[in-house]
């Protein structure tokens, strides 16, 4: 098992909070993910090591994006 930390900034309520749960959920390998809203911190577990651009690449796709920090 792995897990990774992002920052992700532009959530503002828990429906954005849920989309991002939900897209990277999708994520081939991906067991969990956690969001927390009031930090924007997205902790993903994950099967093996994730694809870093893979994970920005989804939580963009939503209208998100994933921070340095």
């Amino acid at each position: 098992m792995s897990t990774s930390t992002y920052k992700v900034s532009g959530m503002t309520c828990g429906g954005c909070a849920g989309k991002v749960k939900a897209e990277i959920g999708k994520v081939a390998g991906v067991s969990s993910v956690a969001v927390e809203l009031a930090t924007g911190q997205v902790t993903v577990t994950s099967d093996g090591p994730l694809d870093d651009a893979e994970i920005r690449n989804v939580v963009e796709e939503v209208g998100y994006e994933v921070v340095a920090g």
